[in-house]
């Protein structure tokens, strides 16, 4: 028996005024003179110390032929380097380190994350520099990743919110939708290539486009000195990527649209809005 879903999508105009936060207590915030910014809370509750560095990157960057691949680009972080140049000697550190490990990407943002004995951050910060600066695109293990990514893709074509939510991308966004799409496009992820990988990388990971926490039960003084000796010499880009590789205009909504979507796996019925927000 069909199911049917219901969506409404429409368009308004609001005004927001963000303040500007205020460092909260345990909070501490450096630029090094690469332009990487290191932020610091300090939070001995547990003796674990966690690290993150977080890109200016995601679907927001990519069009149709790069839809999904800040999302592939994310797993490869994870196999390997030039310190451990094969995934095998990656994850045996990981397990060295006594590490927790992942990674997320979003339409605006890829983050990486470790967490560890507070004793190790200083291996900690060389293995993500390890990571994030020197990777090694193999294509034995980009044929292992490509079908891990697409069943993700193919994970969440089973539930009924998704099939809802991706017809309210097209429609809200129309040929620009790969930019509001991270999980992206099964053609574009079983083909992908080491050299879009470089590309990512040689677009958007430098260090003034990066954001480096440090979290946990660690000094923000010893936390920002370590950084800066391992960081330090990253170098910066010397253009700005949003310049260079600008992100085109979205249109804004002709009109309000209202449709419903019919799909044989929804259970129960769901009403969804979405608007367009301000433009920035």
């Amino acid at each position: 028996m069909k199911r049917t879903c219901l969506v409404l999508t429409g368009l308004i105009s609001v005004c927001i005024t963000i303040a500007q936060p205020r460092m909260l207590e345990n909070y501490f915030w450096q630029k090094l003179d690469n332009g990487l910014e290191v932020v610091v809370y300090e939070n001995n509750r547990v003796p674990l110390a966690t690290i993150e560095m977080a890109v200016k990157n995601g679907s927001y960057t990519e069009g149709a032929e790069y839809s999904g691949l800040s999302h592939l680009f994310e797993h490869m972080f994870f196999k390997a380097n030039n310190d451990y140049p094969d995934q095998e000697k990656f994850i045996r550190r990981t397990e060295e380190l006594g590490m927790i490990w992942n990674g997320t990407t979003s339409t605006e943002r890829v983050n990486y994350y470790f967490t560890f004995d507070r004793d190790s951050l200083e291996q900690g910060l060389r293995f993500m520099n390890a990571a994030v600066r020197f990777p090694i695109y193999r294509a034995e293990d980009m044929e292992k990743e490509r079908p891990v990514v697409d069943g993700e893709f193919q994970r969440a074509e089973s539930d009924p919110y998704f099939v809802i939510w991706h017809e309210v991308q097209k429609r809200s966004w129309g040929d620009l939708v790969t930019r509001k799409n991270p999980i992206g496009d099964h053609d574009v992820i079983n083909t992908a290539t080491p050299e879009k990988m470089m590309v990512i990388k040689d677009k958007y990971y430098f260090p003034n486009n990066s954001v480096l926490v440090i979290a946990g039960d660690v000094n923000h003084e010893t936390a920002f000195a370590t950084a800066r000796k391992i960081f330090g010499d990253w170098k910066a880009s010397d253009f700005d990527p949003h310049v260079k590789y600008p992100i085109p205009e979205f249109k804004p909504l002709a009109a309000n649209e209202y449709f419903v979507k019919e799909t044989s796996i929804a259970q129960t019925p769901l009403l969804l809005y979405q608007w367009h927000g301000p433009d920035t």
